[in-house]
């Protein structure tokens, strides 16, 4: 009797371990899996978006010289109109992240900046300039560098940095979501990512 019930304790010991290890198996196989899925979808997101817009503005430039003291004043004056093709891309080829399978975090370190770009081409009209102040290659570098910083600050006020933090905030979506179906957190700054609003404000601190 007492051999009868030392083999029945073997065998469900020996059928607990085996049940054991098939289940310990199964969860390393089920959580390699979804890290595998993770680094592909991070993987299918990671290229270039861009937003594209054009932007135009009128500069009225004018700049005197005193000459002789206050007894003479050398005037010059131009009528400036710039079209500009403006973009905002954010390289998600550069996303940096690190997986911590063993607690089921996504942790991304560093989001791409975004890349602003204005190609402006520059008309002049209207130009005058006295004998003794004539225009001069520093004054068209000025020109062009004042315009630049002007439509820069009209490029982050307008739609099209709504529209690049959009295409921003659809990409990282793909990751959100699929990382909250399988049970992962994501998380960036040490901060948990529990809603999408999150990744919108993510997405409007990078363009300052």
């Amino acid at each position: 009797m007492k051999k009868v019930l030392a083999g029945a304790l073997i065998a469900l010991a020996s059928v607990f371990i085996y049940k054991s290890c098939s289940e310990d198996k199964e969860q390393t196989r089920m959580l390699k899996e979804s890290s595998m899925l993770i680094q592909q979808q991070i993987k299918n997101v990671s290229k270039l978006i861009v937003s594209e817009g054009h932007f135009s503005q009128v500069y009225n430039y004018k700049e005197s010289k005193e000459l002789f003291g206050t007894w003479f004043t050398a005037e010059k004056k131009a009528l400036v109109v710039v079209n500009a093709e403006v973009t905002i891309g954010y390289d998600l080829s550069k996303l940096e992240y690190e997986l911590d399978e063993e607690n089921r975090i996504l942790k991304l370190q560093n989001l791409p900046q975004p890349e602003i770009n204005i190609h402006p081409d520059f008309e002049y009209y209207d130009m005058q300039a006295d004998y003794f102040n004539q225009f001069s290659a520093n004054d068209y570098n000025q020109i062009k560098d004042t315009i630049k910083a002007s439509l820069l600050k009209k490029v982050k006020t307008s739609s099209l940095v709504t529209n690049a933090e959009n295409r921003l905030l659809s990409e990282l979506s793909k990751i959100y979501i699929l990382t909250q179906s399988m049970g992962w957190t994501l998380v960036y700054n040490d901060e948990e990512i529990k809603n999408e609003d999150v990744l919108r404000d993510l997405g409007k601190t990078m363009i300052d």
